[in-house]
Formats: C-alpha cells, sequence, structure tokens
C-alpha cells in the first residue's frame, strides 16, 4: 500500500504548448465536452490542487457542476465536491477568491515555513493552513493528505506544479488535452518549465488512449506501475 495518493496530472495547452496567453484575458484551451470529461474526473476523486498563481490568474471554483455527479457522491458519504488544496510560497492569496469562497468543502493551504504565520493571519478564517517546508516539499504534502483520507489526487496546474510534480516523479497519469491553435507568444506560460524529468528520450512515457473531442485531442499517458490497478474513473 502506496503512503501517497494516485496523483493524477490534468492539463490543456495549445498546439505549441502554452497553457494561457501572455494577456490578462483568459484563453479558453478546451470546449463543452472536455469540460464534461473534467468535471466527471473531478467527481472521481478526493482532492484537487492547484499552485496559487492559478488561484490568482484563473480564480477557479474547482467545483463539480454536474448535480447528478454531486448527487452521486452525497450518496456515497462524500462532500458534493472535492477537498479543495494550493501551495505557495508568499501566501499572496485573496481570501475571498472564489477558490476559498464557494463549496462547503475542505479547504487546505500548504505553505513555505517562513510564511506560514501570515498565512495563517490572511486565511485561516476560510481555509486550513498547513506549514509545508522551506521550500514546500511535495513529496511531503502528498504524505500528508493520505494520511487526511486522500487517496485520489487531481493536478490541475499551472506549469510550476506540473513541473513540481512531473520532476519529482509523483504523477501516475497525466491527462494532456491540446487545443487546435497556437500562441506562438514567449511570454505565455508552458505546460512546463526547465527541469530533469524522469521520461527522456531514454525512457519513453506509455501512452494510454488517445481521444478525439469535438475539436480537441486527449492524450492519457501512464507514468508509473500503479496505472493500470488505480484506474478509479468510474468510482
Amino acid at each position: 500500500m502506496s503512503d501517497r495518493p494516485y496523483v493524477l496530472l490534468s492539463c490543456s495547452m495549445s498546439i505549441d504548448g502554452y497553457l494561457d496567453a501572455a494577456s490578462d484575458e483568459r484563453l479558453l484551451l478546451s470546449n463543452d465536452a472536455d469540460f464534461d470529461r473534467v468535471d466527471e474526473v473531478r467527481a472521481s476523486c478526493d482532492a484537487i490542487l492547484v499552485g496559487a498563481r492559478t488561484v490568482r490568474r484563473d480564480n477557479p471554483r474547482l467545483m463539480v457542476r454536474d448535480q447528478a455527479r454531486r448527487d452521486a457522491r452525497v450518496a456515497r458519504g462524500l462532500p458534493p465536491s472535492p477537498m479543495k488544496i494550493t501551495v505557495t510560497a508568499q501566501a499572496m492569496l485573496d481570501p475571498a477568491a472564489a477558490f476559498f469562497a464557494t463549496g462547503d468543502v475542505e479547504k487546505l493551504v500548504y505553505c513555505a515555513s517562513r510564511r506560514v504565520e501570515h498565512a495563517r493571519r490572511r486565511l485561516g478564517e476560510v481555509a486550513t493552513v498547513v506549514d509545508g517546508g522551506e521550500p514546500v516539499d511535495l513529496n511531503w504534502v502528498t504524505k500528508d493528505l493520505h494520511t487526511r483520507g486522500v487517496s485520489r489526487l487531481m493536478v490541475e496546474g499551472g506549469g510550476t506544479i506540473h513541473t513540481q510534480f512531473l520532476t519529482a516523479d509523483l504523477a501516475d497519469e497525466l491527462h494532456l488535452v491540446v487545443a487546435p491553435f497556437f500562441v506562438g507568444d514567449s511570454r505565455a506560460s508552458r505546460f512546463v518549465g526547465d527541469g530533469h524529468f524522469p521520461f527522456r528520450p531514454g525512457r519513453r512515457a506509455e501512452l494510454a488512449e488517445v481521444r478525439q473531442i469535438g475539436d480537441v485531442v486527449l492524450l492519457r499517458y501512464a507514468l508509473s506501475p500503479r496505472f493500470g490497478s488505480a484506474d478509479q474513473g468510474d468510482r
């Protein structure tokens, strides 16, 4: 039995690998059918994690939107939506952000040690602030989440978080959706940054599924031996 959750990374990007545009306007990289697929995956998870930059930039709610899926979770004795988690170095987060303001679910903020007290003063009324180390140690974070009952964790970005999970070899599965256009602006954020990744030219990741969803394509990669035994999409 592993001491960390099954970790599923989920990302949408342009053909040239960008997560957004360089402007403040949100770039829609998916379509309604794929948004519904993501909602289904969310409903199968115990927790959803995003980085602090994603909370600030996208102001996500991170909720299961389909009422039937919410009802099914409640019928299983679960909250309507998964636990919400963010990771931050500076704790420069707005307590009125949608991440904190929506959903009757637990919210966790893993914060760098030197900013924990600041984070608790700022966010303590809307979330549980946890000392994640200096800097935040994602390996320890995943183990701590396991002790809190999280067996299936969905990581929705952004690029820094994806890079950290992948380079630490903490990901079991990757859902990568490719949108049919280019961004072509190096000022924009990419899917991942520089790093030493476990999958390199000499060690290829296993492509487990390719699925067309309207005008986007889903590439599903198996990133660990746990992939086959931990597919819980129908839970």
